[in-house]
C-alpha cells in the first residue's frame, strides 16, 4: 500500500482564505499542490494587484509554499515538503479585449484561465445563459494563444456550446477543473455526457467536485462521493479523472457577494435568475478542511480501487496533465515520449 505521505495529492481548485493556518491544514492533509483562484470579475489592473498579493504571500511563506510554473515545480514541492500553488482565474475578464495579455499573465504565473465565469463575456457564454451562441471570434484567438504559451483552458463554468467550440478549437487537451457529470447530479453547473465525451476524446481531465451545491449538499456521504468518482472513471477512463474540490474555507460574506454579483447586477443572482443558495454552503462532515483528504483516499480504497488507480485520481493525472500543458506549444511539440 502506498503511504499517504508518499502520494502526490493535487486539488485542481480551491477558493479559500489562504494564510499560515490554511497552509498547515494542507500539510496535514498531505496535499502536494493546489490550483488557487486569484480572480473572478477583476479587470487587468485589478488582477495585477491580485497577482502582486500572491507574490507577496509566496515571499512571506517561502518556508512552506512554492509557486508553480511547471510540472517539475510540483515535483520539487513534493521533494521539499512544501505546498505547490498554481495561480489561475475563473474568468478571462483580466484579458479585457487585448490578446497580448494572455502571454503577459502567463509570464506572471497565471497558468490556468477559465474562459467564462457565471455570465456572458467577450469570449463566450457561461452555463447559466439562456442561449449559448458559442465561442466568439476573439475567443477562438484566445484559445489558440493559450495553447501557444502553455496556459490551461478551464471549462468548469462554461456553457455547453462554448465548451464544445473551445474543445474543437484547441490543439491541446483542455480541463474542467471542478464539476461533476450532470446525469448523476442534475445542475446547470455540472456537465453533460456530450461535453464530457468531447473532453475525454480531447485527452482532457475532469476534476470531480465536492462543492455541496453540486452534489446532495452537506448530507452527501463519503461513500456517495466515492461512488461519484468511480462512476466518472467508468465514463472518462482512469487516466482522465482527478479531484477539484472547490473548497471555500473561511471566506467572508462580502466576498460571497462579489463572487455572485460582480459589478454586473445589484441583486444576488446565482445563474439564470436563480435566487437559491443565499450563503456559503455547509460542507459534509468528512471534508471540512484540506486536512480531511485522507478520508477520500481511504474511501476510494474501500470502493476497490487499486493503489495505482487511487494515486492517479488523487493527483497523478493532474501531475501528468499539468506537466505537459504548462509547456509552451513549441516545447510540447519538441518532446518525444515513449509509447
Amino acid at each position: 500500500m502506498i503511504q499517504h505521505k508518499d502520494m502526490i495529492v493535487i486539488d485542481a481548485l480551491e477558493l479559500s482564505n489562504w494564510d499560515r493556518d490554511f497552509l498547515h491544514l494542507l500539510k496535514q492533509g498531505g496535499v502536494t499542490c493546489v490550483h488557487a483562484c486569484c480572480g473572478l470579475w477583476e479587470n487587468a489592473r485589478e488582477t495585477l494587484s491580485k497577482v502582486g498579493e500572491w507574490h507577496r504571500f509566496f515571499k512571506e511563506n517561502d518556508d512552506m509554499v512554492i509557486q508553480v510554473y511547471t510540472g517539475e515545480d510540483i515535483q520539487e514541492a513534493k521533494h521539499q515538503g512544501k505546498i505547490g500553488v498554481v495561480l489561475g482565474t475563473q474568468n478571462t475578464s483580466a484579458l479585457e479585449d487585448e490578446l497580448s495579455l494572455v502571454s503577459v499573465f502567463n509570464q506572471l504565473g497565471i497558468k490556468i484561465m477559465q474562459l467564462t465565469y457565471n455570465n456572458q463575456n467577450l469570449i463566450g457564454s457561461s452555463c447559466y445563459e439562456e442561449k449559448d451562441t458559442g465561442l466568439s471570434r476573439y475567443g477562438k484567438l484566445v484559445v489558440k494563444e493559450m495553447n501557444r504559451v502553455g496556459m490551461v483552458i478551464d471549462l468548469s463554468h462554461v456553457g455547453r456550446q462554448t465548451s464544445l467550440d473551445a474543445i474543437r478549437t484547441s490543439s491541446r487537451p483542455v480541463a474542467i477543473t471542478h464539476a461533476n457529470p450532470d446525469w448523476i447530479y442534475p445542475s446547470k453547473r455540472n456537465k453533460s455526457e456530450e461535453v464530457l465525451r468531447a473532453l475525454r476524446d480531447n485527452g482532457g481531465v475532469l476534476g470531480v467536485c465536492a462543492y455541496p451545491h453540486l452534489m446532495n449538499g452537506k448530507e452527501t456521504s463519503l461513500e456517495e462521493f466515492c461512488d461519484l468518482i468511480v462512476q466518472t472513471v467508468d465514463f472518462m477512463g482512469i487516466d482522465q479523472v482527478g479531484i477539484g474540490t472547490d473548497l471555500t474555507l473561511n471566506m467572508s460574506v462580502d466576498f460571497l457577494h462579489w463572487m455572485r454579483m460582480g459589478r454586473w447586477t445589484h441583486e444576488m443572482d446565482y445563474g439564470a435568475g436563480s435566487k437559491e443558495n443565499p450563503s456559503w454552503p455547509e460542507w459534509p462532515s468528512w471534508f471540512q478542511t484540506p486536512a480531511d483528504f485522507p478520508n477520500v483516499i481511504n474511501g476510494l480504497r474501500q470502493k476497490g480501487m487499486t493503489e495505482e488507480e487511487v494515486s492517479k485520481v488523487m493527483g497523478g493525472n493532474w501531475l501528468r496533465f499539468f506537466t505537459e500543458s504548462f509547456k509552451t506549444e513549441k516545447e510540447a511539440g519538441a518532446c518525444v515520449y515513449p509509447m
